[in-house]
């Protein structure tokens, strides 16, 4: 018997995103004797000193949408099963999927709704937003979201009441990113200095054709590099390499694709400033990072980016390039207010901790216990 299920099966060994807020927030769950739902390997690995029951190892994001499409299926006729095999009160799910139509009680956790504020046309996973999502929404008891812009989305596009809605914010990996010595020996890198860097995906709402825009209007941009940091994708990276020609910058644009996790806070340390303009986000983990580093920061006036931020990066209007602009051209050259933003940020990103958001989530999880 369980009282509680913690369905952990889209966790993977090396985790980005919603896997990366699974594995952080599972260690606070201990003290509520959770039953884990994980893969083979990962029972091993890290879940040792927990009741788990294991689950298929094909239904992460690692199997793209036929491990999507397998644990849709999972969700819906099999964990309903384990649900009543452990004679269980609550199922907890750190993304927004439960079983539908049964008796089984959830908590899920939603982290953004990008793909109904941005769709993308002929998506498969269109249907899954728009249909599933909001009956499984229906269907929760309560809602867990990582930021209040999150839960006013959640409230606008699926309409949920706010009552039934928590936000708590998620946080970064303090041991990894931190300020770094500048008196030790720097990494060696291909990287040209001094630059500015952007880090993420290159989808159309993360904006980076306007950032491009804004680094090509800086009035000495050839002293400069721009660096994005980030998988390339087929579908956007080629059309931003032909802006970068069009406007006469190429050489100063760099995409370094996919950067391993290991060498991301050196990365971010040497860097003028993180740019990060997105159109929206759910929570923005780069910026919470790059604070945490001590790299002063330009980003969005909207979304939750200003929840993480605080007063401690620039916010600009991110459909302005003449701001974006402006404010890369005060962080490279005004050292003052480079210094006040570097320790406004160390300061703001010590307000965020895994402890605090595990804490918050078993305090909503108990009430339905």
């Amino acid at each position: 018997m369980s009282k509680l299920l913690v369905n952990l099966s889209i966790l993977l060994s090396q985790p980005t995103g919603i896997s990366n807020y699974a594995q952080n927030i599972y260690p606070a769950l201990k003290c509520l004797e959770p039953t884990l739902l994980g893969t083979e390997r990962l029972v091993a690995e890290e879940y040792s000193n927990f009741n788990c029951h294991l689950v298929p190892s094909n239904m992460t994001p690692a199997q793209g949408s036929k491990g999507h499409l397998r644990r849709l299926i999972w969700t819906q006729f099999r964990l309903p099963q384990i649900y009543q095999q452990y004679k269980s009160q609550l199922l907890f799910s750190p993304l927004p999927e439960a079983p539908l139509y049964s008796q089984c009680s959830s908590i899920v956790t939603v982290h953004d709704a990008i793909p109904l504020r941005f769709p993308k046309r002929f998506s498969p996973l269109t249907p899954y937003h728009r249909y599933y999502i909001p009956q499984v929404l229906k269907q929760a008891v309560h809602i867990i979201c990582n930021s209040e812009a999150t839960a006013k989305d959640i409230t606008n596009f699926y309409h949920i009441n706010s009552k039934k809605i928590t936000f708590i914010h998620l946080a970064h990996n303090k041991n990894h990113f931190h300020p770094i010595d500048k008196n030790k020996p720097k990494n060696q890198t291909k990287i040209k200095t001094p630059y500015f860097l952007y880090v993420g995906r290159q989808d159309p709402y993360k904006n980076l054709h306007r950032l491009i825009a804004a680094f090509a209007k800086l009035p000495n941009y050839q002293e400069y590099q721009l660096y994005f940091a980030g998988p390339k994708d087929k579908r956007y990276t080629p059309q931003l390499e032909i802006q970068a020609l069009e406007l006469g910058v190429s050489k100063q644009i760099n995409f370094l694709d996919y950067v391993p996790y290991n060498e991301l806070p050196i990365i971010i340390s040497n860097a003028i400033a993180l740019v990060f303009p997105s159109l929206w986000e759910g929570f923005g983990f780069p910026v919470l990072e790059a604070m945490s580093i001590g790299t002063p920061v330009i980003t969005s006036n909207i979304s939750s980016l200003p929840e993480v931020a605080g007063d401690a990066a620039i916010l600009v209007n991110p459909y302005n390039t003449d701001e974006i602009s402006n404010a890369m051209q005060i962080v490279a050259t005004e050292n003052q207010t480079r210094e006040q933003m570097i320790q406004k940020g160390l300061k703001q990103a010590n307000r965020f901790s895994w402890e605090k958001t595990g804490q918050a989530t078993v305090q909503v999880l108990e009430k339905y216990m």
